[in-house]
């Protein structure tokens, strides 16, 4: 089988799966900043992320259109140009990065990462304090 010219994995999925999954992967990832999953999946999804995030750059009718038919609500798109963008504005690209996991997934030990935003920082959960009985 050749598969010269041939770009994209299919992760054994039909097309409008794929799509749908391209399309949660990195609507999830401007909505949180980091999300876990596979590696290969990462490595594929990547580049589109970039790509949704160089459009929130610059905010414009056009440019918000690109990003809609991408992302999934109209919460995540305005997330991406009124957060995301602006942050990544003086920045050339190289917008996300890969972290591999060192455990693989339990069922089929299939290798994870972490595919997340360069300045992502952790919000750290307070702790809620047990209410007292009177």
């Amino acid at each position: 089988m050749v598969s010269h010219r041939v770009a994209g994995r299919k992760f054994g999925r039909k097309t409008k799966h794929r799509i749908a999954m391209k399309r949660n992967l990195v609507s999830s990832l401007i909505e949180h900043g980091r999300i876990t999953t596979t590696l290969t999946k990462a490595k594929e999804y990547r580049p589109h992320a970039e790509k949704v995030i160089s459009l929130g750059r610059v905010k414009t009718l056009h440019n918000v259109r690109l990003a809609a038919r991408v992302l999934t609500t109209k919460g995540v798109v305005k997330k991406l140009f009124d957060e995301v963008g602006p942050r990544f504005r003086d920045r050339p690209g190289g917008y996300t990065r890969i972290r591999k996991l060192a455990r693989p997934r339990v069922n089929d030990c299939s290798p994870r990462a972490i595919l997340e935003l360069v300045d992502y920082i952790p919000q750290r959960k307070e702790a809620k304090e047990p209410e007292k009985k009177k």
